[in-house]
């Protein structure tokens, strides 16, 4: 595991929201949901295998002139991220869950847990945590959402629930 703490988190502001992308496959939206982390407060935790260097230009370049102020932990595993997110509430987004994320009550300290873009979240995790399956909905017969979009849309209802906190 390592941490990369950038600009935005070091100042002493407590970050609300987690957001864990386990073993994410495409460099542009993991740049663009570290994008979403720095305006929203976020810290981003990526879980490894990830499908794309750190160093990657298109991640890089997804993320623009963010990602100084990204606060960032990679893990080498779901079992190194379980434990450093703690006792936190985790939130696992996935098309097989029956509850709407409008439906959920987010706290202010929640993990919200997204799987790859190909298959979504390893059946272990969704089964290890059956009572914390979230859906977004969407029309019948459709797949997904992109995974970019899809933690903007939870990022920002938890964030409303919570009342945006450290935002103006």
């Amino acid at each position: 595991m390592y941490a990369l703490t950038g600009a935005g988190s070091g100042r002493g502001v407590r970050v609300p929201l987690q957001v864990v992308l386990v073993e994410p496959e495409i460099p542009p939206n993991t740049g663009n949901v570290s994008r979403t982390c720095v305006v929203a407060g976020c810290h981003l935790h990526l879980v490894r295998p990830l499908g794309f260097s750190l160093e990657d230009r298109y991640l890089r370049r997804a993320g623009l002139d963010y990602w100084p102020d990204l606060a960032l932990t990679v893990h080498d595993g779901w079992a190194p991220c379980l434990a450093g997110l703690g006792t936190r509430p985790l939130w696992l987004f996935s098309a097989a869950g029956s509850a709407p994320h409008t439906g959920v009550r987010f706290g202010p300290d929640d993990a919200l847990v997204f799987g790859r873009e190909s298959t979504g979240l390893p059946a272990a995790i969704l089964e290890a945590h059956p009572d914390r399956w979230v859906r977004l909905p969407m029309r019948p017969g459709q797949r997904s959402l992109n995974l970019s979009n899809a933690v903007a849309v939870a990022v920002y209802e938890a964030l409303r629930q919570n009342g945006f906190p450290g935002m103006v």
